[in-house]
C-alpha cells in the first residue's frame, strides 16, 4: 500500500487553554499546528496542507464564519475539512455554520473523549479519501505519477513560484524507438522497460514537491518546483536510463536502450500558463530527437514568453559552456 504522510491539523482558536487542550488530543495522531486568528489561520492554510481544522467561531478580527467563507471561496482550501468547535450553541449559529459548509460543529465547554472521537472519525474519512485520491493520481503500469497527477501538480507550481517568485524546472522525456522495442522484444519486455525508465526517474526525484510522471505511452514527464537545475537532473536520468544497458538491436541511435529529453527552466514565474510551458517543453524534446536523440535540449525562459537565445544544452552537459 502506498504510505500517505500523517495528517496535519491546525486548531484556530483565540483561547491558548483551549488550544493546547485540543493539542493534547490530537498529538499522537497528527501533525499539530496552531493558529490564534482568523487571518494567521488563513495564512497557515495557503501554506499547508491541511487534513482538518479546528475552528472557533468567536475571535477578534475575522471570526470563524468568515474565516469559513475564505477558505471554501479559496481552490486550494475548498475542500479542506473544517469543524467548528465553539462557544455558540444556538440551533441558528449550528445551522449558519453547516451551510458555510462545515463538517461538523461541536460546543463548548470541550469534553476531551467525546471531542477526540469525533475527530478521529472525521479524520479516518479524510484520510480513506486521500488514499483513493492519491491511487488514482498513479499510473497502474509503472506505479509512478500520472497525467492527472502532473497537470495539478503543474498548475499548483505555477501559482506558487508566481506568488514567492521562484524558479521550476519541467521536462519530457521520450523513449528512443520503443515501438522497433516492443516489435523486437513484444510488449511484456516494453512494459519491463518502462518500468525500469520510471524507477530512474523516482530515484532522482526525492523532494517532497518533486514530480515523475509517466506523460502517455513511452513519454515521462518530471516537474521540480524552486528548483533551478532541471537540465542537470534530466541529464543525470539520461545517463542512468543508458547504464541500465537495456539491449535494443533495432534503435538505430545506439546497441541499448535510450531516452531524449527537452527542459525548461523558467525563473520569471508570473503569470505562466502551464499549457503554453508544455507545448514549449515538448518542442524541445522534438528538437532533442530531430538533433540525432539521446540527448537533452534545454532552455531558460527568463522573461514572460521568451526563451533565451543561447544555444540549445547538448549532452553532455557538463561539458558545455552555453549553460548559465
Amino acid at each position: 500500500m502506498i504510505e500517505v504522510p500523517p495528517p496535519a491539523v491546525l486548531i484556530v482558536d483565540d483561547d491558548r487553554v483551549n488550544r493546547s487542550l485540543l493539542a493534547s488530543l490530537l498529538e499522537n495522531h497528527c501533525r499539530v499546528l496552531l493558529a490564534k486568528d482568523g487571518a494567521s489561520a488563513l495564512q497557515k492554510a495557503q501554506q499547508e496542507d491541511l487534513a482538518l481544522i479546528l475552528l472557533d467561531v468567536s475571535m477578534p478580527g475575522l471570526d470563524g464564519y468568515e474565516v469559513l467563507r475564505r477558505l471554501r471561496a479559496d481552490p486550494h482550501t475548498a475542500e479542506t475539512a473544517v469543524i467548528f468547535i465553539t462557544g455558540k450553541t444556538s440551533e441558528e449559529d449550528e445551522e449558519r455554520g453547516l451551510l458555510l459548509g462545515a463538517t461538523d460543529y461541536v460546543t463548548k465547554p470541550i469534553r476531551p473523549a467525546i471531542v477526540r472521537a469525533r475527530i478521529q472519525h472525521h479524520l479516518k474519512l479524510v484520510m480513506q479519501r486521500r488514499e483513493l485520491e492519491h491511487l488514482s493520481q498513479r499510473d497502474g503500469l509503472t506505479q509512478i505519477y500520472n497525467r492527472r497527477h502532473l497537470d495539478n501538480s503543474l498548475e499548483l507550481a505555477c501559482r506558487n513560484a508566481a506568488r514567492a517568485n521562484l524558479p521550476f524546472g519541467i521536462g519530457l522525456i521520450d523513449v528512443d524507438h520503443f515501438k522497433p522495442f516492443n516489435d523486437s522484444y513484444g510488449h511484456g519486455a516494453g512494459d519491463a522497460a518502462l518500468r525500469r525508465v520510471a524507477q530512474v526517474l523516482e530515484r532522482n526525484t526525492r523532494r517532497a514537491y518533486d514530480v515523475a510522471a509517466r506523460y502517455g505511452g513511452e513519454e515521462f514527464a518530471l516537474l521540480l518546483p524552486d528548483h533551478s537545475e532541471i537540465a542537470q537532473v534530466m541529464e543525470t536520468i539520461r545517463q542512468h536510463v543508458t547504464e541500465l544497458q537495456i539491449t535494443h538491436c533495432a534503435s538505430p541511435t545506439a546497441p541499448y536502450l535510450t531516452i531524449s529529453g527537452g527542459a525548461l527552466l523558467v525563473d520569471a514565474p508570473q503569470d505562466q500558463d502551464p499549457r503554453t510551458l508544455l507545448s514549449r517543453v515538448d518542442a524541445l524534446l522534438y528538437e532533442a530527437k530531430n538533433q540525432g536523440r539521446n540527448q537533452i535540449v534545454s532552455r531558460q525562459l527568463s522573461t514572460i514568453g521568451q526563451p533565451l537565445p543561447e544555444p540549445a544544452l547538448r549532452s553532455p552537459i557538463a561539458n558545455d559552456p552555453s549553460f548559465h
